[in-house]
């Protein structure tokens, strides 16, 4: 009997249902049981995995390669200096020549429609690991930590503040609506999601019961959060544009204030990192020098409490990438969900 997910690529999570994402968290959840019970699960011998990598990556790298290694699979890598995506070969003429000899592709870069060409042209399963437009992988990692939390998902409320039209925000939406999670937007109007997506999401939403909130109001944004997540205040290669967002984003960063102001006791503070919440690090030592601040999107306070899981959610990014590779690769028996 036939897979309901062999062969199929994770683009964009608007491409599953609801009960196939659910799938995929819940098979996170059981492998990472595994993991730290010592059960092998080698759904992958002797499969090979290309890591295609326009931008830079730590989680995202770490990741792939160590879900890979345990799932019996040989990853290999290819940064930007190996591949020649869109310069001096096509996506499409890349496609063909990898998807000959893997078995399946990580894309971590630019554009939506390379990981999607890529898709196409293939043969093989394509993961996006990240695209200017989506971030799933990073989602079921995501909603996992939520679900780890709370037990479940339905009817939970999760803010997030900061660039509201950045990769990060518009998978949290799209994949909360379609999960039956509030999801609230907490920026500034000139960052808000684009209407489009805002339509889409609101779509879902009216189907899964959740409610989608797209404000300016912080107070009114992050009351009644079950988790508030935070996110870079400029992406990358949007540096040129750091003095108007620090001076713009400031209001939306995370503080204790903020946690309070959730009303909720047990609020879990949620970060996709790198984060910029102090001045050990190159880049936090420029913000201090040239902005005059010594913590960005989260303050320390709030990055160190009993609130934050940002390094449990770190750590779930493997578990759900090796579920995603495992069920779209390794055969399973999984005749629907």
């Amino acid at each position: 009997m036939e897979s309901i997910f062999q062969g199929r690529s994770l683009l964009a999570e608007k491409d599953f249902t609801k009960e196939e994402l659910m799938y995929f968290i819940d098979f996170s959840a059981h492998l990472k049981d595994m993991k730290k019970k010592g059960i092998p699960h080698r759904y992958l011998e002797g499969k090979n995995i290309a890591l295609l990598f326009e931008k830079a990556s730590t989680r995202t790298r770490s990741a792939f390669t160590v879900a890979a290694i345990d799932l019996g699979a040989h990853p290999e890598y290819l940064g930007k200096s190996d591949i020649q995506i869109g310069k001096k070969e096509s996506v499409e003429d890349t496609a063909k020549v990898l998807g000959g000899m893997f078995d399946g592709i990580e894309f971590r870069g630019f554009k939506q429609e390379s990981a999607e060409l890529l898709a196409e042209h293939s043969g093989v399963p394509v993961w996006n690991g990240l695209t200017d437009q989506w971030h799933p992988t990073q989602m079921i990692a995501d909603y996992l930590t939520l679900k780890e939390n709370f037990g479940k998902l339905e009817g939970l409320t999760l803010a997030y503040t900061g660039d509201g039209r950045n990769n990060v925000a518009n998978s949290l939406l799209i994949t909360g609506a379609i999960l039956g999670v509030n999801v609230h937007i907490v920026s500034p109007e000139s960052l808000f999601p684009d209407d489009a997506l805002i339509n889409l999401a609101r779509e879902y939403a009216s189907k899964s019961g959740s409610t989608i909130l797209i404000t300016e109001d912080v107070k009114n944004g992050v009351k009644g959060a079950d988790a508030l997540y935070a996110d870079v205040w400029v992406s990358m290669g949007e540096e040129d544009k750091f003095q108007e967002r620090v001076a713009l984003l400031k209001p939306y960063q995370i503080n204790m204030d903020m946690i309070r102001a959730t009303g909720k006791e047990e609020t879990i503070l949620l970060h996709c990192l790198p984060a910029f919440h102090d001045t050990k690090t190159e880049y936090g030592k420029m913000v201090e020098r040239d902005f005059g601040e010594i913590e960005m999107e989260v303050t320390d306070e709030a990055f160190r409490s009993k609130h934050a899981r940002q390094f449990d959610q770190a750590e779930n990014r493997m578990h759900s990438i090796k579920a995603i590779m495992a069920a779209t690769l390794g055969n399973l028996f999984i005749p629907r969900v």
